[in-house]
């Protein structure tokens, strides 16, 4: 069984969907530790909750980037981490941590990438008029919402819709497709060739 870490910043909806998922059996990891950056964060009171091991980080109590995600990297070493998860934690990860854990981090992002990537990506698909929105969950490399996709799923966007009533779809989505993605990587069946993932079936 594989020692997962998720790292988060905000309500933590996605890291309660793969709590849930490990507490009812359904998700064959164990929810080893959340990574925090921010005291005032929600998620933290759901972990304290769901007895996970959790430890709130703050950059500024570190002098550079990197000292900040050294402590980070000694944690989940120190933890023997096997995989992160990223579930909202607002800081974009420097080369050197994504080299630090290559290929053992995976995000996920409310479009379908390539389109629409940043901090507003249910935002922008909505202001941009398009028809078609979605998640994915993907592998992460050097550049911003970007790296080698897992899986995907599209969620239409009705001509009714408000950006609220489509958030609350898309995250209805990301709740069911996140565990799922990572229980594929725990009973190995994703592998990287090159920059592709290939999924193994049955």
């Amino acid at each position: 069984m594989i020692n997962i870490a998720v790292f988060a910043s905000g309500r933590g909806t996605n890291f309660y969907a793969i709590a849930r998922g490990v507490r009812r059996g359904e998700l064959k990891v164990n929810l080893a530790l959340l990574v925090c950056d921010n005291p005032a964060a929600a998620v933290l009171d759901k972990a304290r909750k769901l007895k996970v091991k959790s430890v709130l980080i703050e950059r500024k109590d570190f002098a550079g980037k990197q000292g900040f995600e050294a402590e980070i990297i000694r944690l989940l070493k120190e933890n023997h981490i096997d995989l992160v998860v990223m579930a909202g934690f607002m800081r974009v990860l420097s080369p050197y941590f994504v080299r630090s854990y290559a290929d053992r981090i995976i995000n996920i992002h409310p479009s379908l990438l390539p389109a629409f990537k940043g901090a507003q990506g249910i935002k922008d698909a909505f202001d941009y008029g398009a028809k078609v929105s979605g998640v994915t969950v993907h592998f992460v490399d050097e550049e911003m919402d970007h790296g080698p996709i897992i899986l995907q799923q599209a969620v239409e966007i009705r001509p009714k819709d408000t950006p609220a009533s489509l958030e609350a779809r898309i995250h209805k989505i990301e709740h069911a497709l996140y565990p799922r993605a990572i229980q594929l990587i725990a009973q190995g069946k994703v592998r990287l060739k090159g920059r592709k993932v290939l999924l193994k079936c049955g």
